[in-house]
């Protein structure tokens, strides 16, 4: 083995045990899918700055994310951003302990990105790497906004890509109870939005256009959501959206788009929201958390404390800035991650596929 490999991996080593004692300064990056962002930490809640660039308007033209421009985007914008957070921080690359990067699940190009950008920097400064897993990121976010929260809970991701129900036994610790079958709910969410005409993201305009709806005026079903179990199933419900639309315009008939999207919102926020109820009484907890992009959406938010109090379940969901794609998220994943002694190679590689273990 190259002796200056061999004296690398001796200094990382050292400095992880001393970042397990003493705790120190970590530098977490995130470009999963249309959000470049950094963030610096000196805890695992304790955020010190970050910084955040949106590629919405970029890809709005388009009507959804085109993976191509997302991973140029990255590339252009992901050094100014790391470089902002270290400023709103007051801290240089020289002061860093430790790098953290989320590695999957999400576009392959966009994590690419991210992933070269951090192996570059802890091989330059001789740092501790740790991949952190994009869903287990989200629901780190409620640690960010909860002080007193701690494992084990049950916790309901809700995203574009994703509709999990797990059960959090310990920090990284996880016990998958349920899924989407098919769509996710933000995926149906954007996926119906664009059938009423609606500009991307989908998901917020569909919220807006929602409180100016009847959320009764269409019955909106799915079988497997009203049953037994915990898995989800969104694609039964945004066809028969789809449906309803295309036979009002082949007969000329008018509809309330409002209407259509309170109704749709309302029987996919309450399959998710009562689901999560029951998979936290199934299994004994009194803590129920939400994360993930969803998350942002009010009525889901407010269904689900309802929902949860009924059975005296304590209910959390993160602030809005912590909702979407960050960095602060990924950060405090991966210091826990690193104090329990956990580290990446070198040859970590972006898994766009990669499950929640």
């Amino acid at each position: 083995m190259d002796i200056d490999l061999v004296n690398r991996q001796e200094a990382v080593s050292e400095k992880l045990q001393k970042f397990r004692r003493e705790g120190g300064i970590l530098l977490a990056i995130e470009t999963s899918c249309d959000e470049t962002a950094a963030a610096v930490l000196n805890a695992p809640r304790g955020l010190l700055g970050a910084s955040v660039h949106t590629q919405i308007p970029l890809h709005r033209q388009f009507g959804g994310v085109v993976p191509e421009l997302a991973s140029r985007s990255h590339v252009e914008r992901l050094g100014p951003v790391v470089r902002d957070a270290l400023l709103k921080a007051g801290v240089t690359f020289d002061e860093l302990d430790a790098v953290a990067v989320t590695y999957g699940p999400g576009l392959v190009g966009a994590l690419l990105t991210g992933v070269s950008y951090a192996k570059g920097i802890a091989l330059s400064k001789g740092l501790p790497l740790i991949g952190v897993n994009h869903i287990e990121g989200h629901i780190a976010a409620n640690y960010l906004s909860y002080s007193e929260l701690e494992p084990p809970f049950v916790c309901l991701i809700a995203s574009g890509g994703h509709s999990h129900i797990v059960l959090v036994e310990d920090y990284g610790c996880f016990s998958l109870m349920g899924k989407t079958r098919d769509d996710a709910a933000g995926e149906a969410f954007d996926k119906v939005a664009r059938a009423l005409g609606l500009s991307y993201p989908g998901g917020p305009a569909l919220e807006k256009l929602a409180l100016e709806g009847n959320p009764n005026a269409y019955a909106f079903h799915s079988s497997l959501n009203e049953g037994e179990g915990f898995d989800f199933s969104f694609s039964g419900i945004k066809t028969a959206v789809v449906n309803l639309l295309h036979n009002a315009q082949q007969k000329g008939e008018p509809l309330l788009f409002a209407d259509i999207a309170a109704s749709f919102q309302r029987a996919v926020v309450n399959a998710l929201a009562e689901k999560s109820v029951r998979a936290a009484l199934a299994c004994g907890q009194k803590k129920l958390a939400l994360a993930g992009g969803v998350s942002a959406n009010r009525a889901l938010r407010d269904t689900m404390a309802a929902r949860a109090s009924k059975d005296g379940i304590s209910f959390y969901c993160p602030e809005f800035r912590f909702c979407t794609d960050n960095a602060a998220m990924i950060g405090c994943a991966g210091y826990y991650a690193l104090l329990r002694g956990e580290t990446s190679p070198l040859s970590l590689n972006a898994v766009p596929a990669l499950a929640l273990k």
